[in-house]
Formats: C-alpha cells, structure tokens, sequence
C-alpha cells in the first residue's frame, strides 16, 4: 500500500504562484463577495428598528448566500488547483447542492462539536478527518454521509501533516489581516488554493471506492 503524502511548501507555493498570476481576479472575487455581504448586513441592520421581520428575512437571505458563495469559492480553488481559468459566475454555480452541502456542514458540526465536548482532542481529530466532505460535495456531488466517508479515506495517515498545514495557513491569513488588512488579497486566495491542491493530492493517492 502507497503511503499518501503531502508536501506543505509545495501546496501554498502552487497557491501563491495561482494567486500572483490572477490577482486582478481575486482582488475582484473578494471585493465583490465583500460588498454584497456588507450590503445585505447594512440592510438588515437599517431595517431592524423600521420593520424587524423585514430585517430577519434580509438576514436569512444573507445567510443563504453566505453558503452559496462559501460553494463556488471551493468551486473556483478546485478548477485552479486543475490548472483551469475561474470565472466570476462560477461563485453561484453550485446552488443545486445547496442542501447536500447544508446537511453535510451540519452533520460535520455536530460531530466536531461532540468531539470538542470529549475533551477535545478527539474533536480537533475529527474536524481534520472529515473536512474535506464539501470539497466532495462541490467536486463529485456526493451525498453528506458519502462526502464524510471519502474525506475520511483521504485524510487517513496524514491527520498530523494537516494540522501543522492548517495551523500555517491560520499564520498566514493572521500575516495578511495584519498587514492593514490588505493583505488578506493575497492570502486568502493564496491559502483557497493551497487546500484544494491537497484536496487534489491525496485524492489522486487514494483508492476510492
């Protein structure tokens, strides 16, 4: 059986090499998700004294497109980390699994949250084995238990390589919010990347059945 590996510096420098060479889409990709965020909670917030069930709707709304851009984002990483152009509607291009990808987010929660009651480790444990179930869903639309099952298969052997990976690409993002908040233009997309060419890597080293 083939040992599954991944290296660190080989997933964020493919990141920040994607990054540099689209930055004029990225910078545009983060504002545009930034505005209609700021938008739609300035809105809410306007409405919350006028007509409150107005303001809870507009909330909802937001909601609702905060997952379906948290979609297309992952949708957009992977056909990068494919060597593929991205497009600006590839950010709502995954509606039709919205609810695979609601119902796996919730079962992914509920699990991680009993883990962290477990004292824990168990939780952190569980949070890296299954957290490639919606890279799954937006790759192979595969169902919520299907999708936790995969990443389970894919993380096998390699939980302690993604915690250090994960706990770098946190510096790094920390780096970038530091850095008057400008910098997370880079590190954002940077980091996007870098998760979906390990996503990439272990799925190409792991027997999927």
């Amino acid at each position: 059986m083939t040992t599954k590996n991944f290296s660190k510096s080989e997933a964020i420098r493919f990141g920040w090499n994607t990054m540099k060479s689209n930055l004029g889409f990225f910078i545009g990709l983060l504002i545009v998700v930034g505005l209609i965020y700021f938008i739609l909670g300035f809105i809410a917030g306007e409405l919350r004294e006028v007509d409150p069930f107005l303001s809870f709707i507009v909330r909802i709304i937001s909601w609702v497109l905060q997952i379906i851009i948290g979609m297309g984002l992952i949708r957009i990483a992977l056909r990068f980390s494919d060597d593929e152009k991205a497009e600006f509607a590839d950010l709502f291009s995954c509606f039709h699994l919205f609810f695979k990808y609601l119902s796996g987010s919730i079962l992914y929660g509920l699990i991680v949250s009993g883990g962290m009651i477990l004292l824990i480790i168990p939780g952190i444990i569980w949070a890296i084995k299954f957290q490639f179930f919606n890279y799954f869903i937006i790759d192979k639309g595969l169902s919520p238990i299907e999708a936790l099952k995969k990443s389970s298969a894919i993380t096998k052997g390699v939980k302690w390589n993604l915690f250090i990976f994960t706990l770098l690409l946190g510096v790094i993002n920390l780096a970038g919010a530091l850095c008057l908040l400008v910098g997370l233009f880079a590190t954002i997309p940077t980091t996007m990347v870098a998760i979906a060419f390990v996503y990439r890597k272990l799925l190409s080293q792991t027997e999927i059945t």
